[in-house]
């Protein structure tokens, strides 16, 4: 058989076909065969040639959404906002894309594999803490934000929201989650920080409601 000479079209193929699956039908209502069967020309063995289960497959779905609309690239550069807002911001745009809302969601219980656990912990420090400190320290540099602990917290933000909130690490129903985000809230303003407004908060809340009662 003949090489792949294109592999990331393959890839781009199969992501294409398991996001819109995924978004119509939901996760634990796709199989690998659903997917193959979105592919013309293309068999199962070629999609596992590129990743080892459906997991896998949806994990590197939520990464691609998350770049293709990034929050932090599109407020990075605006002149209009000072650090706190732009943060602020970031997490508004991110929140307002429903379909990686959606995926997010579906994507909660897969955290209990550990593998896949430790890879988004890894990508969200190689990722989301350089964008946090960037902001953090435009923050303390215009006055928005007064704190000494730029990079501990641009480090901790992806930690906490990644690994502490997660039910599948520490299990706790959604009340539960929606407090300790609010206790994280207040922890940050302690520390010079106040990122969550009223308008961050209604975000948390609304996506909260969209985890299904056999998540918690």
């Amino acid at each position: 058989m003949a090489r792949n000479k294109y592999p990331e079209v393959t890839v781009e193929r199969i992501l294409d076909a398991a996001t819109r699956l995924f978004l119509e039908k939901g996760y634990d209502n796709t199989t690998i065969q659903d997917i193959v069967n979105e592919l013309d020309g293309l068999s199962k063995g070629a999609v596992y040639h590129h990743f080892k289960s459906k997991e896998e497959i949806m994990d590197a779905v939520g990464d691609r959404m998350f770049l293709a609309n990034n929050p932090f690239e599109k407020v990075r550069s605006r002149t209009d906002l000072n650090g706190l807002e732009k943060i602020r911001e970031a997490i508004r745009i991110n929140q307002s894309d429903e379909a990686r809302t959606d995926i997010t969601v579906q994507s909660i219980p897969l955290t209990r594999n550990p593998r896949l656990l430790v890879e988004m912990i890894e990508s969200n420090r190689r990722i989301l803490t350089p964008y946090y400190l960037e902001l953090l320290e435009e923050g303390n540099q215009d006055g928005s934000l007064h704190t000494k602990y730029t990079r501990e917290i641009a480090e901790l933000i992806p930690l906490l929201t990644s690994l502490w909130l997660l039910p599948s690490v520490f299990p706790a129903t959604k009340e539960q989650m929606k407090h300790k985000f609010y206790f994280l809230g207040e922890m940050l303003e302690k520390m010079g920080v106040p990122l969550m407004d009223d308008s961050v908060y209604a975000l948390v809340d609304e996506f909260f409601e969209k985890i299904p009662e056999e998540q918690e």
